[in-house]
């Protein structure tokens, strides 16, 4: 029987280095999936899957990490994004570290991110085909956090972090046939998600959707846990997370913590791999 494949990415700022190291085994082994989901971090990181850019995203984030024209409250205050959108999504990519946009749109496997629409604030995924500037603004949107980043406009729509309304999109890649997914998380198990300070619906008082959302996000999140494990224990996903909590920060500036973050990616990669390709070609 011939399966459908999925590759299903969490966010979680710069605890997706642990997703990088999980990725580039994957690709240096050449494994390959017909669908990626990816959101925030997941997206923006998830990306080099499809353009088969190796190392990447690692080699950036440490280069950058510091550079505050990278992630500084200096970029918040003048620009309002904590990330500095310009220098992220269009210097980085076009000239600093080019995205290989060629393959990425040459690669079979469709990739989706998800960014959450504040109005209604329903999770929506885009289709990214060839990695122009359409495909980079839904990066962006994805990943850009409540209040430490502005909504950001897609045809007369605004959109923030997809972690809002889906944080780990497996149904979406089941529901578009996908029988075998691998899922991707970037905390260990056993993790629970506690419920939001309620200045962050104050912050998002003009958006009620999105505030909502975001004060019952922990609800959303654990209950997909609780199901991915569900779905991990009869064999109908194949998980890889953190064996320990990663230690790293949200906005980590440090470059040998994103290192250590990646390389355990990588370990846990490689140590589950066997058991993977049973999975995926069973």
């Amino acid at each position: 029987m011939q399966h459908k494949t999925g590759l299903v990415l969490e966010g979680g700022a710069m605890r997706g280095m642990f997703t990088c190291g999980v990725i580039d085994v994957l690709m240096e082994k050449g494994i390959s999936f017909d669908v990626a989901a990816g959101i925030s971090a997941g997206a923006v990181f998830g990306c080099n899957y499809k353009s088969h850019q190796i190392g990447r995203p690692l080699r950036y984030n440490k280069k950058y990490c510091k550079d505050p024209r990278y992630c500084s409250i200096r970029s918040l205050i003048k620009t309002g994004d904590l990330y500095g959108a310009d220098f992220c999504y269009r210097e980085i990519p076009d000239i600093l570290d080019p995205f290989d946009k060629d393959t990425f749109k040459e690669d079979p496997m469709e990739f989706y991110v998800g960014a959450t629409d504040i109005e209604s604030g329903e999770c929506v995924f885009h289709k990214c085909d060839d990695g122009g500037e359409l495909d980079l603004k839904w990066m962006r949107a994805s990943a850009s956090m409540p209040v430490a980043s502005k909504p950001v406009e897609i045809d007369g729509r605004l959109y923030l972090d997809g972690g809002i309304a889906d944080s780990i999109p497996f149904k979406f890649v089941e529901s578009l046939g996908c029988d075998r997914s691998l899922i991707v998380l970037t905390q260990p198990q056993g993790y629970i998600k506690r419920k939001m300070s309620f200045l962050m619906k104050i912050a998002l008082r003009k958006y009620p959707a999105a505030a909502e959302g975001m004060m019952k996000r922990h609800l959303m999140y654990n209950k997909q846990v609780e199901e991915i494990e569900e779905k991990e224990r009869r064999g109908e996903v194949f998980v890889i997370r953190p064996p320990q909590p990663l230690g790293i920060g949200r906005t980590e500036k440090d470059p040998g913590k994103l290192d250590r973050a990646y390389r355990i990616g990588r370990e846990e990669a490689e140590a589950r791999l066997p058991l993977l390709r049973d999975y995926l070609c069973g």
